[in-house]
C-alpha cells in the first residue's frame, strides 16, 4: 500500500515538471498546484513520500519549505531523511536553511549526514567551504570542523 502511494506520488510529481522550470514564481500550473501538496507530503509518516517531497521542494526552490525542511534536518530520526532535507535546503539557497546545513556539519550525530551536508554545501553554495583532501592528495572521509572563512 505504501509503495503504491509512493509510486503514484512520484508519477504525479514527475508529470509535467522540468528542472528548467523551477521556482515558486513559476507560471507552470502543474508546479503551482504541486507545491501545497509537497508541503503536506513532507509531514507524512511515509519515509519515501517524505523524502521525495523534500527532494522536489528543493528541485523547485520552494522558499515556503525552508522552515519545515530545517525542522526535518534538525530532528528527524532517519539519517537519509535528514540528508535529503540538507540537499533541498542547499538547492533552495535561503540563508536560514544554509545556516542550518552548516550547523548540521558540525553537530549532527551521524557522520554520513555530516559528510553529505558538507558535500552539498560545497557543491551548491560555496565550493571549498569544507576540507575533503588530505595532505597526500587523497580524498578523506574526515571533515574539517569549521567553515573556511
Amino acid at each position: 500500500m505504501r509503495t503504491s502511494i509512493l509510486v503514484v506520488a512520484l508519477a504525479v510529481l514527475a508529470a509535467g515538471f522540468s528542472p528548467a522550470a523551477s521556482g515558486e514564481d513559476n507560471k507552470n500550473p502543474a508546479i503551482c498546484r504541486a507545491i501545497p501538496n509537497l508541503l503536506v507530503a513532507i509531514q507524512s509518516d511515509n519515509t519515501g513520500l517524505r523524502e521525495s517531497a523534500a527532494y522536489f521542494l528543493g528541485e523547485y526552490k520552494c522558499g515556503r519549505a525552508v522552515i519545515p525542511l530545517m525542522a526535518i534536518l534538525k530532528s528527524d530520526p532517519r539519517p537519509s531523511t535528514r540528508a535529503v532535507a540538507a540537499l533541498a535546503l542547499c538547492r533552495i539557497g535561503d540563508a536560514r536553511g544554509l545556516f542550518a546545513v552548516r550547523r548540521a556539519v558540525l553537530y549532527d550525530d551521524n557522520i554520513g549526514v555530516k559528510g553529505l551536508c558538507a558535500w552539498y554545501y560545497n557543491e551548491y553554495v560555496e565550493p571549498g567551504s569544507f576540507a575533503f583532501i588530505t595532505k597526500s592528495g587523497e580524498t578523506s572521509p574526515a571533515l574539517a570542523t569549521q567553515l573556511a572563512e
